[in-house]
């Protein structure tokens, strides 16, 4: 299947680049790496969140069909890891559209944002309005920690995974604190990014829920590695934090964990080599050198896996920095990295054929990591779905609700 000429022409036509500070400190990414094997695992973070955590609404406003209240309350994440998160998005904040008048239950969606998608009007005007009048079903709009009052696209790569473990914390809140209120049945949805991070929060979620993911896949390596949105990486800028610090190849490296292809081992060869270095006490700024030498002589790259005997002797700063960030883009989003949900049959994934943003070749796919769930294609690419199908991803949420209601008819 083809890539979608709008989304190829759309990426073009926006100058943002994306990563323009780098890919964040190494301390910072070890700290991140580390609560992610704890927040992957879901036995592991049922007591992160205090089942009466705060949380406080701030204003109300009334409209025809529907109450908006806006609230506020501390990211979990700023507890667990303090400092991690830029001041600005210490404060959680959302937006809560809920219906006048009830058609069956007390149904609530949250909806997490997608790319770009800054404060509330967006997801207000295009899902949550349509689906009060649709279905009755109130909508949670939680904003995503890097577009509160930051008017700008993500700095580093790490602020990524920074949010990401925010969002997974700040909807455990809002869902428990939604159960406290009396609201059934509950679920999550975003669209694009807001799909990923929704699929996130799920995986820690210990209860059957409906997840209704929209125009995202398993990881977000192929993302920024082979889809378009590569184009508007800041790789000049990565390459060169890179090739300086030595301390994302030697550090960094050794906490990741690969998942969705076999990544060849490390040869032996390679790792007497290694050893050989630490032995003569080499500094670690000179092992570069030794690496140059090693590709000449037996075709390694620089992590020490065969090459093509035509690229030894021009090793590829560009093709190493991809590597790495698929690595560590695997590491915190790659869905098989967390826990897989507790019933996989109430997901329904909506993806378009033709998407050029999110590829899904050469990664696993979500029904392998999720044996049970439903995917729906859509004909056309990312930009065409999300400006003209809105209507097709709120069926999907319709759908996956009375698939639970069905199937959990007791469970408050």
């Amino acid at each position: 299947m083809g890539v979608s000429r709008l989304d190829v022409f759309y990426r073009r036509l926006l100058l943002t680049k994306l990563f323009i500070g780098g890919w964040g400190k190494p301390e910072d990414l070890k700290r991140i790496f580390e609560f992610r094997k704890i927040i992957g695992d879901r036995e592991k973070c049922k007591s992160l969140v205090p089942q009466d955590y705060p949380v406080y609404i701030n204003k109300t406003e009334e409209l025809a069909d529907c109450h908006v209240q806006e609230g506020f309350f501390i990211s979990p994440l700023e507890h667990l890891v303090p400092g991690i998160l830029p001041q600005e998005a210490v404060k959680a904040r959302f937006q809560f559209i809920v219906p006048k008048r009830w058609q069956k239950n007390r149904p609530v969606c949250i909806h997490l944002a997608g790319t770009g998608d800054h404060f509330f009007w967006r997801r207000r005007t295009l899902m949550a309005r349509p689906m009060i009048k649709e279905a009755g079903m109130a909508s949670l709009l939680l904003e995503n920690p890097y577009y509160i009052l930051l008017r700008s696209s993500l700095k580093n790569v790490s602020d990524l995974f920074v949010m990401g473990g925010a969002l997974i914390l700040e909807s455990t809140v809002l869902l428990r604190w939604l159960e406290r209120e009396g609201y059934w049945p509950l679920g999550m949805t975003g669209i694009s990014m807001g799909g990923y991070m929704a699929s996130l929060a799920v995986t820690n979620w210990p209860k059957p829920i409906p997840l209704i993911p929209c125009l995202s896949w398993s990881t977000a390596s192929s993302v920024f590695t082979t889809g378009v949105l590569s184009k508007a990486v800041n790789w000049t800028q990565l390459e060169k934090q890179y090739a300086i610090n030595s301390r994302y190849e030697e550090e960094i490296i050794k906490l990741l964990e690969y998942c969705g292809v076999s990544v060849p081992a490390v040869s032996q060869e390679y790792r007497i080599l290694l050893g050989l270095l630490s032995q003569l006490d080499v500094k670690p700024f000179l092992h570069g050198h030794f690496f140059c030498l090693l590709r000449a002589l037996g075709g390694y790259n620089a992590h020490g896996r065969r090459t093509d005997p035509a690229e030894c002797c021009r090793p590829s700063l560009h093709k190493e920095s991809i590597s790495f960030m698929k690595g560590v883009m695997d590491e915190c989003t790659h869905m098989a990295n967390f826990s897989v949900p507790v019933d996989t049959s109430l997901i329904v994934v909506v993806q378009a054929k033709e998407d050029a943003y999110v590829p899904r070749t050469g990664v696993l796919s979500l029904q392998e990591i999720w044996p049970g769930c439903e995917v729906r294609y859509l004909r056309g690419g990312h930009i065409s779905a999300y400006l003209f199908k809105q209507n097709i991803f709120r069926q999907a949420i319709y759908d996956a609700f009375d698939r639970f209601c069905v199937k959990y008819p007791n469970l408050h």
